[in-house]
């Protein structure tokens, strides 16, 4: 019988442990300093906002470890002996026969001065969030600094409590690295409309200190002073591996491994936020701090594991959020500008809270990519057009197929079918709005 040992119970780990049980009565071990349970982690902010409870967010009750013999220990890990397969842990030492990492994150810091005062924190670990509960106690004003989707989370998340916010965002538009232009306006005007403090072009230049040990404020680059007790350093999230960069696993920016998830030591794997693909897939990126790649990078590695050698193949693109209540999905490719190869088809409604772009080849019209804010569409509709490389104009001729609105919502397929054929000088049938929907138009 095989010891199997995988650090961090987040997605990643505890995917693999499930997909390797099924199939397996090889001892597994899992390990974690965080927390004594796995927990949804993209829960957190609702913990801070009171709408859930810690014992919510656990997808699993208590018992199924025992239930399904996975052992749970509570410890960080202080350095591995890859060459006689012992992890020396903080509480105690662990012999692995194969050997799962998936450490995920860790909140970046760039050297500002005063990052380390009490009242600075970054937004990852439930660590983190015990941390923001005490740190925002009876304060009167907070800055985020960071504009992209953990900083707006912990925007809504301050904003909750009704402490006023201002938020330092570098670049000229909300995560415009990532939002075309249209997009990232549209959440510049949301995040105002609920009375934050936005401030686009605006750097950090230092954390200021109460003269003991307190965050008392913050200065810009450009000079100004803004008073504030609490810091939320939210500028990106890199892989958690400082603990083994000194070691014969070979890293870059995060663990390195190849198609099938191995790492250039036998026996030992890399799952999750904690992984850089050296080959990544077109279109794919070699990290990816995403909730389902580390879900499907535990399937596959437990597959290896059980024998059958997969390589890890994530598919079409995709990713949602949400910025206070305004949705997000993307599918495919979306770059902020069009390359030279691609056209985009924008339509936006009368009220700039919704929004559709389509992006597609100019030479053979084939989708490559769509996002939407504020509405809601099929995950396996959008996968199979994209994968298929289905035409633009059969795209926009079924758009209803795909669209997964609650049922009442305003249905938008018809405003974007007509807007299409005036800007493409096109004829795709537009489809005949039922009674109700004239009704309610």
């Amino acid at each position: 019988m095989k010891n199997i040992v995988i650090i961090g119970n987040g997605i990643a780990g505890i995917t693999a442990a499930r997909h390797i049980r099924k199939k397996s009565n090889d001892r597994i071990t899992v390990i974690s300093g965080e927390t004594d349970h796995f927990f949804s982690r993209t829960a957190l902010m609702y913990i801070y906002m009171g709408h859930m409870k810690y014992e919510h967010t656990k997808p699993y009750e208590d018992w199924f470890w025992t239930k399904n013999k996975i052992d749970l220990v509570k410890g960080w890990v202080q350095a591995i002996d890859f060459d006689k397969k012992i992890l020396h842990l903080d509480t105690d030492d662990i012999n692995y026969d194969q050997l799962i990492i998936a450490t995920g994150s860790k909140s970046n810091k760039f050297g500002w001065p005063g990052q380390n005062l009490e009242g600075v924190q970054g937004l990852y670990s439930y660590q983190d969030l015990e941390s923001m509960e005490s740190n925002t106690q009876n304060i009167d004003h907070a800055v985020v600094v960071g504009g992209g989707l953990i900083g707006i989370e912990m925007v809504e998340m301050l904003h909750s409590r009704h402490i006023p916010v201002t938020f330092l965002v570098r670049e000229a538009s909300f995560w415009d690295i990532v939002l075309p232009p249209e997009e990232s306006e549209m959440i510049n005007r949301h995040i105002r409309e609920y009375g934050i403090d936005l401030r686009l072009s605006t750097e950090l230049d230092q954390i200021l200190d109460d003269g003991h040990g307190k965050v008392k404020g913050v200065k810009t680059k450009s000079g100004d002073v803004i008073d504030c007790q609490f810091v939320g350093l939210t500028v990106g999230v890199s892989p958690n591996i400082d603990f083994l960069r000194d070691t014969k696993l070979q890293v870059d920016r995060g663990i390195l491994v190849n198609e099938f998830l191995e790492t250039n030591i036998p026996d030992v794997y890399a799952i999750g936020d904690c992984t850089q693909v050296r080959e990544p897939l077109q279109h794919r990126k070699p990290i990816e701090a995403v909730w389902y790649a580390g879900r499907m990078m535990g399937e596959t590695v437990a597959q290896s594991i059980l024998g059958n050698k997969t390589a890890y193949k994530p598919g079409v693109w995709f990713n949602s959020a949400k910025f206070f209540d305004i949705e997000y999905q993307v599918y495919g490719q979306v770059n902020p500008n069009p390359k030279s190869n691609e056209k985009s088809f924008y339509w936006e409604d009368l009220f700039g809270k919704k929004g559709v772009r389509i992006v597609f080849d100019s030479n053979s019209m084939q989708v490559l990519g769509m996002d939407a804010l504020g509405i809601r569409f099929r995950h396996e509709v959008w996968d199979e057009w994209i994968s298929s490389g289905e035409k633009i104009e059969k795209v926009i001729t079924n758009l209803k197929k795909s669209l997964f609105d609650p049922e009442f919502f305003k249905e938008v397929d018809v405003e974007i079918q007509e807007k299409f054929n005036r800007e493409h000088h096109s004829s795709v049938p537009v489809r005949k709005k039922s009674i109700l929907e004239k009704i309610f138009s």
